[in-house]
């Protein structure tokens, strides 16, 4: 019996942690996974971290309980700006991430597309001749498992005020699968086509592992 209660005692530790790492991101204190787990644990005399799957569920029930039906009418009000993004790049395979193709979106979330393209200045024409306002433009390198990887990301404003990131990738990335480090899946995204059935059909679905 006694090792049943420690077991519960600790599970019960385990989700205070990662609730507590959830309200430092969601509120702004932390930016990164790591460092809010970190500050969470130390906060609660914790001796063992949540993963970022644990913390990532319960951001989501904390902007589902902070933002109430609001958050919804958003998502799709985003979910819609994505594929006017989208439509406009229709000839460079795009497609919807991060948080909106999710389902997770909280506030300051911002809509995540992925391109293909070996061209950047290309992608940045076709959005400005469609009217999207570009603010910033920046190459981003980044290291994973010794393979140095960069791409161009090209900051936009949506008509509807929303703020839109377009990561440009090379075309032979098209077909590389991508885990994700924060759900612990493959990121797949929705493609043009299945955004539009998507909202259609289900325009809050959520895509997440359970």
């Amino acid at each position: 019996m006694h090792g049943e209660e420690l077991k519960t005692d600790t599970a019960d530790l385990r989700h205070k942690i990662a609730r507590e790492a959830a309200t430092l991101l969601y509120f702004g204190e932390e930016k990164e996974y790591k460092q809010a787990k970190l500050k969470a644990a130390k906060t609660l005399s914790g001796h063992f971290l949540p993963t970022n799957l644990e913390v990532a569920l319960e951001l989501d029930h904390l902007a589902e309980e902070t933002e109430g039906a609001a958050r919804k009418e958003r998502l799709i009000q985003m979910r819609q700006e994505a594929l006017s993004i989208m439509k406009a790049l229709a000839s460079h395979t795009p497609l919807l991430i991060g948080s909106v193709w999710r389902g997770t979106i909280r506030r300051g979330s911002d809509i995540d597309i992925a391109v293909y393209c070996d061209s950047p200045s290309e992608i940045v024409n076709l959005l400005t001749s469609n009217g999207f306002v570009i603010s910033k433009t920046e190459w981003t390198t980044v290291t994973k498992k010794g393979k140095t990887e960069s791409s161009f990301h090209i900051h936009i404003a949506t008509p509807e005020k929303q703020q839109a990131e377009i990561v440009v990738r090379n075309i032979e990335e098209t077909t590389r699968e991508r885990k994700c480090e924060i759900f612990g899946d493959e990121i797949k995204g929705l493609s043009l086509h299945e955004l539009e059935k998507l909202l259609k059909t289900n325009p809050a679905q959520k895509f997440i592992p359970r």
